[in-house]
């Protein structure tokens, strides 16, 4: 199993849903940094269950502690150890799905790879999984901040319902958390939450679309050829559950286009060129250009839904699956902190490459 994601900056996350907590170890992190668990709190109750009446009813405060590496409120250059206690756990809900592999989840995926599987919430493939992440991304977050970069993600869309409308060069943290959606166009969202709502009493869920924008991102960030810089972000929000789809600048979209249409025309923006219009994503052969990072993330509806199934159980007896637990009707509310602290965990690990890349250049004069 691969937990590790990174190469200077590094991240190993580990535990499972219903296990006795979960969390991550960060390599790399610069000595001196000034970091306690107020700096990681914020962005972990972003992602927390039970924050509003659209996500699952599980009630976990998801307090951090740093186990290691800081002293006195500074990091000291030794590995992160970020450790989250699982409190609200209730196994026994799935006990009536131990045999029965739920629809379009990793029940059976996993138990084909390893030939055992955590049988209750789904272990590793749950989205509690995600909190190492948010921790580790917090911390990429503070040093990115001290470079001026800004990562702003935000719900774009459940399920045919779109926001419009959206400056994302503008927008803010604070405007995406004005609305429980996370969706920064009031009337969208509105619709948003009244579908959210209808197919939780219903037991049914639905998919969306987190958008996310980088701002101020250096140019010449990437590794070209196989760890360009899209495909590195593709990767981190890819290997986020639930995710199906990533697209960067115009996307599907520009494939409809014509190359007159679809440049970017270069022009002068203060001491650098620029370009007019940004239909790359701010990302031009594998390599950020200077401009903003533009992206989207499309998340399937959650499989498990309290809805009758008829399917098979693991011996392909027919049976009807009523699904038990506590799950949310549609993940983007919360995939919105995932979203970012992957970004910011991409981000990182490309500026130290860059760094480290021009030390060597210089080195050798």
């Amino acid at each position: 199993m691969s937990s590790n994601l990174g190469t200077l900056f590094r991240i190993s996350t580990f535990g499972e849903s219903h296990c006795k907590g979960v969390g991550v170890v960060i390599d790399g992190c610069p000595p001196g940094m000034a970091l306690t668990e107020e700096d990681i709190q914020p962005q972990l109750d972003r992602r927390r269950p039970g924050q509003s009446s659209l996500t699952t009813d599980r009630e976990e405060a998801d307090r951090v502690i740093i186990v290691s590496g800081t002293e006195n409120g500074r990091t000291l250059g030794t590995p992160i150890l970020l450790q989250v206690a699982n409190q609200d756990q209730r196994p026994g809900d799935y006990g009536p799905m131990n045999e029965i592999p739920r629809p379009s989840h990793a029940d059976y995926t996993y138990l084909l790879k390893y030939g055992i599987r955590a049988s209750s919430g789904g272990g590793r493939s749950s989205a509690r999984e995600t909190i190492g992440t948010v921790a580790a991304g917090a911390v990429a977050r503070k040093i990115l901040q001290d470079l001026g970069i800004e990562i702003v993600a935000w719900v774009s869309s459940v399920g045919a319902i779109e926001a419009l409308g959206i400056d994302q060069e503008t927008l803010t943290a604070a405007q995406v958390d004005q609305q429980e959606i996370r969706c920064p166009d009031p009337a969208a969202a509105f619709r948003m939450r009244s579908l959210v709502a209808e197919l939780k009493d219903a037991g049914d869920s639905v998919g969306g679309i987190v958008s996310c924008v980088i701002r101020h991102v250096p140019p010449g960030l990437g590794e070209p050829t196989y760890e360009k810089l899209e495909a590195k972000l593709a990767q981190a929000m890819l290997a986020i559950p639930a995710s199906k789809g990533f697209e960067i600048g115009s996307g599907f979209a520009g494939s409809r286009q014509r190359g007159s249409e679809h440049n970017d025309l270069f022009t002068v923006k203060g001491n650098r060129l620029g370009t007019l219009t940004n239909n790359s994503g701010g990302v031009q052969g594998g390599i950020s250009n200077g401009e903003s990072i533009f992206f989207r993330v499309a998340f399937k509806p959650p499989a498990t839904i309290a809805l009758p199934q008829p399917t098979v159980d693991f011996s392909g007896r027919p049976v009807t699956l009523e699904a038990q637990g506590r799950h949310d009707p549609c993940v983007v509310p919360r995939a919105v902190p995932i979203v970012e602290a992957m970004a910011a965990l991409v981000l990182v690990d490309m500026v130290m490459r860059q760094e480290a890349g021009k030390a060597l250049r210089y080195a050798k004069g």
